[in-house]
């Protein structure tokens, strides 16, 4: 095995750009369980945007805004909607991770630099990727803080989570033709490899069809499935998202459960929406996936899908974009040993998405 020149420990957060940081907050605490632990604006002599630090497990999601219309996210806000500005990686050193990937040809965007308070010091460091994305490298080790230097701790107040524990996986899509190239620069630039592809004969419906291959680190604790539409007699759900993001971007953040079956129940409470999988799905189900701990009466009411590759079995749900353009949405997913991504599951996804997409007229 080679030297691991890009050690990653982890996700650090992921941070979203969004038109009204205040809203998206109270949305993604009130629906998905978050819990506010930092706050950064004007109050904190922040004076250009406010952004709002969010954690639930280990997943941390940062949300800002622009104060003013000619701020890089007020742009960014009008030209691609709310959308992942960030999928920021821990990193044993920020200085040395951005100095790999440089040096293999990925884009500079932030050199290595340390930010420091009361609470200690934090090195950061960025590179883009695919559209206007970029991948932050994070070293918190040297701090004890409730984020980052600039921001200031906030009552969480006694809010439950769901059972969100963890980041699965982020999804990538691209332009046609360019998959291969993304591969490359995970590869080239992060010592990826490639963990599973799929063609568009494994990913199709009688109207549309797509392309994905699956990047993962050497500790198999990052995984970026990077998808490209493929040819087909109607416009695909990543075209439709190209059209609407204005580029390529982040389409999905899956977030890991231990119990998939109450995550999923307390989400609907709170108003989250998701995908709907008719009845027809779960004939065969039992059947294809075989025995699970779960009851396949509750993957039904609930519309959980189920799959099983040869290291056992995960379940899954889609919800319905989290905000009006049709681009980012979530997924909720829980492992039973399964590596995979839900193959058996893609065709009844697909047909799901395109109902939605055909609702919308853009099918």
């Amino acid at each position: 095995m080679p030297d691991d020149f890009m050690p990653i420990d982890g996700w650090d957060h992921v941070e979203l750009w969004v038109g009204n940081a205040k809203q998206a907050a109270y949305y993604y605490e009130h629906a998905f369980g978050f819990r506010p632990v930092a706050y950064a604006g004007p109050e904190t002599g922040v004076r250009d945007r406010s952004s709002y630090v969010l954690a639930q497990g280990d997943i941390r999601f940062v949300l800002s805004t622009a104060l003013r219309e000619d701020h890089e996210i007020a742009r960014h806000a009008v030209r691609h909607g709310d959308g992942v500005k960030d999928i920021a990686l821990a990193v044993p050193d920020a200085t040395e991770a951005y100095r790999q990937a440089v040096q293999r040809g990925a884009r500079g965007v932030v050199e290595p630099h340390v930010v420091e308070d009361e609470f200690g010091r934090v090195e950061l460091s960025a590179i883009a990727t695919y559209g206007e994305t970029l991948h932050s490298f994070v070293n918190r080790a040297d701090y004890a803080g409730p984020y980052m230097p600039g921001y200031r701790a906030v009552e969480a107040g006694s809010r439950e989570g769901v059972g969100l524990v963890t980041i699965d996986h982020c999804v990538g899509n691209v332009e046609l033709g360019r998959m291969n190239q993304w591969v490359e620069f995970y590869e080239r630039s992060f010592g990826m490899t490639e963990m599973i592809h799929f063609s568009d004969e494994d990913i199709s419906t009688e109207y549309s069809a797509l392309m994905s291959k699956v990047m993962t680190d050497g500790q198999g604790k990052i995984k970026f499935p990077i998808n490209e539409p493929a040819e087909g007699k109607r416009k695909s759900q990543i075209e439709e998202y190209l059209e609407f993001y204005g580029g390529p971007g982040v389409q999905h953040i899956a977030m890991a459960s231990g119990d998939i079956v109450g995550t999923v129940e307390a989400l609907q409470r709170r108003g989250v929406l998701f995908l709907n999988t008719p009845d027809a799905y779960y004939e065969d189900v039992p059947e294809r996936v075989g025995e699970i701990d779960e009851d396949y009466a509750d993957l039904r009411r609930l519309g959980i899908l189920a799959d099983r590759d040869d290291d056992g079995y995960l379940l899954q749900i889609f919800t319905k974009t989290a905000q009006d353009r049709p681009t980012l949405f979530f997924e909720v997913i829980e492992r039973h040993g399964a590596r995979g991504f839900g193959d058996g599951n893609f065709k009844a996804l697909f047909e799901a998405i395109e109902r939605e997409q055909a609702l919308r007229g853009n099918l």
